[in-house]
């Protein structure tokens, strides 16, 4: 090697360390082996090694008869654009889209990867049954007849309610909208998805501020912000090409980018100010930034006369989180509390930005609602630059929490009133008492269902929380179990059920876990593979064209959808308004 330690001793005769060059080579001779080293590097990286973004042009001369499909990253909820380069119905190349209004050229290192998606090797490639502790091959009629027929069974010896489906955010707004409406027409509200245990606290803290459970503004509005505040929020590492407008915000507008997190995460290393909390104790130190900023006068007062209801009652309550008190709850110094809070009060507009950091909490709600107060204190709410932006996980987590992929509601956060069922039986053109009749009984027509973080109870029925009949099937439809708490109970319920079902495009955690026959696995498409809407974080509306036709033997989400209600004996009610797939269900959506 070219370095050595080498050791000096001082005039003091102390020792002194330092690491240079090997003295042996003259300074003359090092630039000459420098530039010799450069040119053999460059003719080295040829364009086999590098290439640049290519134009359409330029891809047709590398792949003659290719097409370039527009779609869109299914990796986060940031929903970057990508060019897909297909040739003879294969995809063959992945591209940025330098048009792309968001990510505007940008690929993460996690969507540079989208073409495995695709092309992976892990890919589910046929259905498959466990029997006898061993994974069959079977066709998809054999699958598809035993399932429906075990399904229905259980609905008609134990009810309808004895079995949970488990929808998911990666499918498209259509099929989202499909899968409520899937339980509607089977009778029953257990049916949830991964935004149980992400970011519903996020709805319940936001939505009872202003009326509705999203981001405020835009990611690419953060460009206009004068202070960005991020809170249990690691953008660097979860949503990469967002970052490149806080930064610009940051550089351009000189604006201070706080960073509030237990751990210095990469993205605090960008942070002008780092504030590292206690776990857990978040509302704590927002408290302490809210009774700052109104005991110092630095709260916008024409805007809480005029916008902002409760303003006393929650000065009540601030009043008791003293920065001294914050800094016995939150480990954050006093003075530190105090200075922060004269930082948001004097560079405004100011956004607040919050990820699964601030709501995987048991107090995630307090948290959210704490978040859009001091919003609404700063006067930062309705203004370019300003509010309360949630960055969410999956692709289209908003778009299927929008769709009510929740034990709770029916489409568009309709709850599940009797005026509710009626709207929609209108929607559908379905007779209302027709629908009731599908349900256990009207009591159960409309109670909440079990949820994604507690269904299990349902299956082992040792909590409070239960129901007549406990469960004997759940279907995971695109979401997995990884995420789940209480993982030793959702093993046991796995392992009571009478029937596991899993539709996904690569085997799952949860085939894993259950150890019992009766599973199937189902090779669905990935996103790449069918066409559809999505909603990403910004509640930005992009279409997701079709990139290729499904691999090996897997089928879309719409086709297993159609073969699973046309066994269920109700497609000619369920698919009434619906010809042509999915543009209809966008029409019916709508």
């Amino acid at each position: 090697m070219a370095q050595r330690k080498i050791h000096n001793f001082s005039s003091t005769g102390t020792k002194s360390s330092r690491v240079t060059l090997n003295p042996k080579v003259a300074r003359r001779s090092f630039l000459k082996l420098s530039a010799a080293t450069a040119a053999l590097t460059g003719a080295a990286m040829t364009t086999r090694m590098t290439a640049q973004a290519g134009s359409q042009s330029d891809v047709k001369k590398v792949y003659p008869d290719s097409k370039v499909v527009k779609t869109i990253c299914t990796h986060c909820s940031v929903a970057c654009g990508i060019k897909a380069v297909v040739k003879n119905g294969v995809w063959v190349r992945q591209e940025i889209a330098q048009d792309h209004p968001l990510s505007r050229g940008g690929h993460c290192c996690k969507g540079a990867g989208a073409i495995d998606m695709v092309n992976s090797e892990k890919r589910l490639k046929n259905p498959m049954k466990k029997v006898n502790g061993k994974w069959q091959k079977i066709s998809w009629d054999t699958a598809l007849d035993e399932i429906s027929q075990k399904l229905m069974d259980i609905r008609k010896n134990d009810g309808p309610d004895a079995v949970h489906w488990n929808g998911s955010a990666k499918v498209s707004n259509e099929m989202a909208y499909l899968q409520r409406k899937l339980a509607a027409f089977f009778g029953t509200n257990n049916i949830d998805h991964q935004a149980r245990i992400c970011h519903s606290t996020t709805v319940a803290g936001v939505a009872n501020t202003w009326g509705y459970g999203a981001m405020t503004n835009s990611v690419n509005d953060i460009r206009h912000a004068k202070l960005i505040f991020m809170i249990g929020s690691n953008a660097a590492e979860a949503h990469p090409v967002a970052m490149q407008h806080l930064l610009h915000a940051k550089e351009v507008n000189n604006a201070p980018l706080i960073v509030v997190d237990p751990r210095f995460t990469k993205t605090a290393a960008k942070a002008t100010d780092y504030i590292r909390i206690r776990s857990g104790t978040d509302t704590a130190f927002i408290m302490g930034l809210i009774h700052e900023i109104i005991e110092n006068d630095w709260y916008d007062k024409e805007f809480v006369r005029t916008r902002v209801s409760g303003f006393a009652e929650m000065r009540a309550v601030a009043k008791d989180y003293a920065p001294a008190v914050v800094e016995d709850i939150s480990g954050v110094p006093a003075a530190e509390v105090t200075r922060i809070a004269k930082m948001m009060a004097t560079h405004r507009p100011g956004t607040v930005i919050w990820c699964m950091g601030g709501t995987q909490h048991s107090t995630g709600s307090s948290n959210t609602r704490a978040y859009c107060i001091l919003q609404l204190v700063l006067g930062n709410m309705g203004v370019s630059g300003g509010g309360a932006n949630i960055f969410r996980g999956h692709d289209n987590v908003q778009g299927a929490t929008d769709m009510c992929v929740l034990s709770h509601s029916l489409p568009a956060y309709y709850g599940l009133k009797d005026g509710s069922w009626k709207h929609w039986c209108r929607v559908w053109d379905v007779d209302y008492e027709w629908m009731k009749s599908q349900f256990h009984s009207k009591e159960y027509m409309n109670k909440k269902g079990f949820t994604l973080s507690r269904w299990y109870e349902g299956a082992i029925q040792e909590d409070k929380i239960s129901q007549y009949t406990p469960l004997k099937a759940v279907v995971f439809w695109g979401c997995a179990s990884n995420s789940q708490s209480q993982y030793h109970k959702l093993k046991k319920a796995l392992d009571s059920l009478d029937l596991v079902v899993i539709i996904d495009p690569f085997p799952t955690m949860t085939a894993a876990a259950a150890d019992k026959d009766n599973v199937y696995l189902l090779p669905c498409s990935s996103q790449y593979e069918t066409s559809g809407s999505l909603t990403s974080t910004s509640r930005q509306f992009q279409w997701r064209y079709k990139v290729v036709d499904p691999v090996h033997d897997c089928r879309d989400d719409y086709w297993i959808m159609n073969e699973l209600v046309k066994r269920f004996g109700f497609a000619d009610k369920f698919y009434k308004n619906i010809k042509q797939i999915p543009e209809d269900i966008t029409l019916e959506l709508g």
